[in-house]
């Protein structure tokens, strides 16, 4: 009985280490609150889906979304968008965005892939209560979009310190701002014109090009049951990032893309996945 919560007991587990782990080294008390909050958000969205509950990563979704764009965000001015990385990795300070993309967009892909754009993205948070949640067109190869923006965020800040721009925190700031505004008006405009919620992070996000590379090699990963699949194939429509999770070798067809939304598990007529 107590074995299949073990997913939601390890992620509670993996997060609770980083915090004692940032709190003690950094001493830092916001260490340990920041990530055992978003430890147990995860833990709990994870166990809610267990239980069968149909909104449990919706749920996880919006307590770390919200808690990253308006608490981190707006409140304490931290730009955790890539500028803000770019800006804190320029000054030499591994401190907020620049530990937040260590442990969720570099080094923890390892382990749970892209799980951070299906239970922690606030962009993804927003366009996800389109209604266009299963892809209506073909995917689209301009993919390349994303590797523009990440090259622009990168001059953007390192112009500002050629330019040794002053108050760079407020611009920080304000480029946070602006960034989100532009990031929910493409997101949804995208979505809009391919019927695709997820057609922002399939071919504007800059984050990706961090999470591709160390998703490939990811730990927690959709696996099939060959025994059990009858190639139905509605595990392959009703995922919205288009990944063939009946393919287990780690070349699947979009297989760096996989958000562990589990559509694809809950969605199984046969319990394979």
């Amino acid at each position: 009985m107590m074995k299949k919560y073990f997913f939601p007991a390890a992620m509670l587990v993996i997060f609770e280490t980083i915090a004692v782990t940032l709190w003690l080294t950094k001493d830092n008390l916001f260490y340990l609150f920041n990530f055992s909050y978003i430890g147990c958000s995860i833990a709990a969205g994870l166990f809610l889906f267990i239980r069968k509950y149909k909104h449990a990563r919706r749920v996880t979704q919006l307590l770390v979304g919200m808690y990253m764009l308006l608490y981190l965000g707006l409140a304490c001015n931290e730009n955790m968008q890539i500028e803000g990385f770019w800006y804190y990795l320029f000054t030499g300070v591994f401190e907020a965005a620049t530990i937040h993309y260590a442990v969720a967009k570099i080094f923890g892909p390892l382990i749970f892939g892209r799980g951070w754009c299906g239970y922690a993205c606030w962009t993804a948070m927003v366009l996800d209560f389109l209604p266009y949640k299963v892809p209506g067109q073909p995917r689209k190869k301009i993919g390349w979009i994303r590797y523009v923006v990440f090259a622009a965020s990168l001059i953007f800040v390192a112009a500002l310190f050629l330019a040794r721009a002053g108050n760079m925190e407020k611009i920080m700031f304000w480029a946070f701002i602006v960034g989100n505004v532009l990031y929910y008006a493409v997101g949804i405009a995208l979505a809009v014109l391919f019927k695709d919620n997820r057609a922002f992070c399939k071919y504007i996000c800059p984050i990706t090009v961090f999470l591709k590379p160390m998703s490939y090699f990811a730990l927690l990963r959709i696996q099939c049951d060959t025994n059990k699949c009858v190639s139905c194939g509605k595990c392959k429509r009703v995922c919205p990032m288009d990944v063939d999770v009946t393919d287990n070798s780690r070349k699947r067809k979009n297989g760096t893309e996989c958000i562990l939304c589990f559509e694809c598990v809950k969605n199984c007529p046969r319990n394979a996945l």
